[in-house]
């Protein structure tokens, strides 16, 4: 049957990066679906006219939105969010390897993997691309709760074989067997999809790029994701290791794992010619404002992936970003962009479709979520405002749709996200 769900529907389905009126509105609005595709997004009336037998669901109380997608998150380090007082190289030897060390106990593994997708989905994040785990068994538990709940995943192995606890080190020839056994298993299957997934050059040899570029080649249609340009200290430690190389992004590109479908994340610290490659292979960027302020690596310059070209998207970094929701990850992107003295002057519209679209399309998912568009999955979410606190009293007196957006991105957090669906099936529910 045909279910149409009647609320304030809000989502951008055009680039305000690149033209006003980005910000689709429907203040009574409605979208229809029906076996997990929309059928129609618009003013309640109209959409109630064309769909006369659907079964209506009356959400009035609540600001229906496309689900949000996350482009950078590393699910073993959700217990050490919060780590203050460090940049990043001393905040990973200190905090973060010992914990993602520990995912080698495969209960803990389980019980991460547990805490971490549910945590997602109450975020209302239905699309991730998220860092795995070191250990083959601690991946598989990513997968196979991801898979239970229902996420749209794409993760993998994470493989480096110089700079961590040895306990996390492996040889290039061990990194390519297992990733190449875990994608043989996931990848494709369901909703999930294979990331190729070096920690970052300061942990990998020449021989373990070189193993990861063989591994995009063997696994048609999976995606690779790293880091790059985030820290001025990791910046020169890579020159260190890779002395033969232009500047970081290169490291990358000499093994071909530059491309449409790699997505790497910060990129603070760029320069032009590297953003000029980076569009030039139509590589996109995951943006990931809290972290890069919690660890005081700098101010990403939106400006300058602008005019370059450069595709990017959100990414909340947990555990070095402040937490799962992409709500405060947006507050954050329009804080520092805010007070860079080149930064990027963006609103709502902008905010929302870095947290949606943007996403889509550096997933590679443009053709089927992101927006409401007739065609694209059922994947949404629904936003409520607790009784009595702020964001009501705000959203009571909201003079537009612009308001409302900034009012949800300014004040909107876990406890606000009432439902979530995938494919118009129910992924969760407040209680």
């Amino acid at each position: 049957m045909t279910t149409i769900l009647r609320a304030q529907v809000l989502h951008t389905p055009r680039d305000p990066f690149e033209e006003d009126g980005a910000l689709d509105a429907f203040s009574d609005g409605a979208v229809a679906f029906h076996d997990g595709r929309i059928l129609a997004t618009g003013e309640y009336s109209r959409v109630r006219a064309a769909h006369a037998d659907a079964e209506v669901v009356d959400a009035r109380d609540a600001i229906l939105l496309p689900g949000l997608v996350d482009t950078h998150v590393h699910y073993p380090q959700i217990g050490v969010i919060g780590a203050m007082g460090l940049e990043l190289l001393d905040w990973l030897a200190q905090r973060t390897l010992p914990e993602e060390a520990r995912l080698a106990d495969d209960g803990y593994a389980r019980d991460t993997a547990r805490r971490f997708v549910r945590a997602l989905a109450a975020n209302g994040t239905t699309a991730a691309l998220v860092f795995g785990s070191h250990f083959p068994t601690a991946q598989q538990a990513l997968f196979e709760e991801a898979d239970r709940i229902g996420l749209r995943i794409a993760s993998g192995l994470v493989v480096s074989d110089r700079n961590l606890l040895p306990e996390l080190h492996v040889t290039p020839e061990h990194a390519y067997e297992a990733s190449r056994a875990l994608a043989e298993r996931w990848h494709g299957h369901g909703r999930l999809r294979y990331a190729i997934t070096p920690r970052f050059s300061v942990s990998c040899t020449e021989g373990m790029l070189e193993a990861c570029g063989a591994l995009v080649q063997a696994i048609p249609d999976a995606l690779f994701t790293s880091h790059v340009n985030e820290n001025e200290g990791e910046i020169a430690f890579v020159a260190e290791l890779f002395p033969w190389s232009r500047d970081y992004l290169d490291t990358y590109e000499r093994y071909e794992l530059v491309g449409a479908s790699s997505v790497l994340a910060h990129d603070v610290h760029v320069s032009d010619d590297e953003l000029g490659r980076l569009a030039a292979a139509r590589a996109s960027i995951a943006h990931c404002p809290s972290s890069n302020a919690f660890l005081a690596s700098g101010i990403f310059s939106m400006r300058r992936h602008c005019e370059h070209g450069v595709r990017f998207a959100l990414g909340t970094d947990v555990g070095a970003g402040t937490g799962l929701s992409l709500f405060k990850e947006g507050l954050v992107a329009y804080h520092v962009q805010m007070v860079r003295p080149d930064g990027h002057m963006i609103g709502p519209a902008h905010l929302l479709w870095l947290a949606t679209r943007a996403g889509a399309l550096a997933l590679g998912l443009e053709d089927e979520i992101g927006d409401l568009q007739p065609g694209r999955s059922a994947d949404f979410v629904l936003v409520r405002a607790p009784a009595g606190g702020t964001l009501e009293a705000v959203l009571a007196h909201s003079p537009s749709a612009e308001a409302t957006l900034g009012a949800l991105f300014t004040l909107a957090r876990e406890d606000c996200v009432a439902e979530v669906h995938v494919a118009g099936e129910p992924v969760f529910r407040r209680q």
